[in-house]
């Protein structure tokens, strides 16, 4: 094998070192050797050598490891994988199947090298999200995310819309020992509470042939996984209540059943809304929130992580780029200074639609003007918080775009600057009650729940006006 692995490497001009063990392998790494692929021998019967790609990801999360084991030690293919291997090779191997194995792992290397990014800030955290701990408060998540994932206990994921609350729920889940199984998330907001109550518990109900229908809701199709409930200050309390007897004692009952249905499955929580006030307005009940509030993590608004700004826009471009086939843009120093300067109410979700803009736009219509302080608030208005473009029906065509400084523009922007305060008014006057809300604004839930995402608005933030005389500014508040 290690002829082969020299034989390979010579052809391929591949720089090889070996270490007598896997141990050695890890001493190396800790020491500080950054190899760019590790192909990891696992001896015949030794199991425990598993546990060293546990603390190989620890120190290196993104270094692809290439297992190669004996046919006895065939079926723990999926431990190995779940503990961080790329890849899973049972011998006996021909050249050509190592070889190609290689290449896999070194071109998927290439592709992200490609990108200008500093792979070790940047760690993919599975549905195409990604975590970035390029600065302190962030490497001060990912530590605290590092410990909890050790813990199977509830945790309760607090942070402003868009801020990342998702992205640190599934990087928990990723440095779990439930990263193997799978990770499903349930929006209490974006459902009603008897559909909420199916979704998670599922039911049980005999159709009029007389036949038994059963739909098992996603805490048993998350059975050894991890359920992210998101915006849980929003589910009606009757569900509360059976979700904290799952907490309490692992089991429930289905909806229509009278079994009992036990389960094992690890319980994440995350909310935007003040807690303070959930609490006191009995949104929330003070027994679920203490029970989940024990462990407690803070996703940091975009403002508070701007020397991330450089590293998320690239990241965005190069990602967007490719799904839409086009040549990523590079960001004009006035376009990164803008940014920086901007206060970002709307955070990673806000941003990435920013990134999106400017790949399909580019300068020329930058949702940020060159100046920003020439600007006029119209105009920044216009700009700064304009919705979407696939979603208020303007396209993606630059020369459908209105000119900033046009008619069209500047009526454009009367008109989302008056539908956004009536919705904030709405909901300062229900203390947001969507559901109260959409009944006082005469439109549907859903419609409702779609124009609170187009315009970035959280509850835990205070909109007296979107667009005061004197330029925008945001007077968003930490929940």
């Amino acid at each position: 094998m290690v002829r082969s692995l020299w034989s390979i490497g010579e052809q391929n001009s591949w720089q090889l070192e070996t270490v007598g063990s896997g141990w050695e392998a890890l001493e190396s790494v800790q020491a500080g050797k950054t190899p760019d692929l590790m192909l990891l021998d696992l001896p015949r019967g030794d199991g425990d050598s598993l546990h060293i790609l546990r603390w190989l990801r620890r120190l290196r999360p993104h270094l692809p490891i290439i297992l190669l084991c004996y046919p006895d030690d065939a079926g723990r293919k999926n431990e190995a994988v779940r503990l961080g291997a790329q890849d899973f090779l049972v011998r006996p191997l021909d050249d050509e199947h190592l070889e190609r194995a290689i290449r896999g792992q070194l071109h998927a290397l290439v592709d992200h090298d490609e990108m200008e990014l500093a792979s070790d800030d940047i760690e993919p955290v599975g549905d195409d999200a990604f975590f970035v701990s390029a600065s302190p408060i962030m490497r001060k998540l990912r530590a605290q995310a590092e410990l909890l994932a050790q813990a199977n206990v509830p945790v309760l994921i607090l942070g402003e819309s868009g801020s990342g609350k998702e992205t640190a729920a599934r990087l928990i889940h990723k440095l779990s020992l439930r990263s193997g199984f799978k990770f499903l998330k349930v929006n209490c907001a974006a459902l009603p509470g008897d559909l909420l109550e199916t979704e998670l518990f599922g039911f049980e109900r005999i159709d009029s042939t007389g036949t038994v229908r059963t739909r098992p809701g996603k805490l048993e199709l998350c059975e050894q996984g991890t359920v992210l409930i998101d915006e849980i200050a929003e589910m009606p309390t009757s569900v509360q209540s059976k979700l904290l007897q799952v907490l309490l004692k692992k089991q429930f009952f289905r909806q229509g059943s009278g079994a009992m249905i036990e389960i094992d499955v690890r319980i994440l929580a995350a909310t935007s809304a003040n807690i303070e006030r959930a609490l006191s307005e009995k949104k929330l009940r003070e027994d679920l929130y203490y029970r989940l509030s024990a462990f407690t993590v803070q996703a940091p608004p975009l403002r508070q992580r701007k020397e991330e700004l450089p590293l998320l826009l690239r990241h965005f471009m190069y990602r967007l780029a490719k799904h839409y086939g086009l040549p990523a843009r590079t960001f004009s120093p006035s376009a990164l200074e803008a940014c920086q300067s901007y206060p970002w109410p709307g955070n990673l979700r806000e941003l990435e639609e920013f990134a999106k803009r400017y790949l399909m736009m580019g300068e020329k219509e930058m949702v940020f003007g060159a100046s920003l302080d020439k600007n006029s608030a119209a105009t920044r208005a216009a700009h700064a918080f304009r919705p979407s473009d696939e979603t208020s029906g303007n396209g993606q065509n630059g020369e459908q775009m209105a000119s900033p400084n046009s008619l069209k523009s500047l009526v454009q922007s009367v008109k989302w600057e008056a539908e956004r305060n009536a919705i904030a008014s709405a909901l300062e006057k229900t203390a947001w009650n969507r559901k109260a809300a959409a009944r006082l604004l005469r439109v549907s839930y859903r419609t409702l729940l779609y124009k609170i995402e187009q315009y970035h608005m959280s509850a835990s933030e205070s909109y007296p006006s979107a667009f005061p005389g004197n330029g925008f500014k945001s007077n968003g508040k930490r929940a």
